[in-house]
């Protein structure tokens, strides 16, 4: 992957992680979500992080002090 692609996937996978953040609001808020989903929509949320991290890693240059 290239800068460009990386930096696209970054932002499709910030989107989704805001989505996800603004589902769990929502179900938290409705009084209607049990917490086996909530703790799910969760863990997803959490992996998309990760994942946001990792190519944000490729991103930056390695700098050897």
């Amino acid at each position: 992957m290239d800068e460009n692609e990386i930096a696209e996937k970054i932002q499709e996978l910030v989107v989704q992680h805001r989505d996800l953040d603004m589902a769990i609001q929502a179900l938290i808020e409705s009084g209607k979500s049990n917490v086996l989903q909530v703790q799910r929509l969760k863990k997803q949320k959490l992996h998309l992080k990760d994942k946001i991290v990792r190519l944000e890693n490729e991103l930056l240059p390695d700098i050897i002090a």
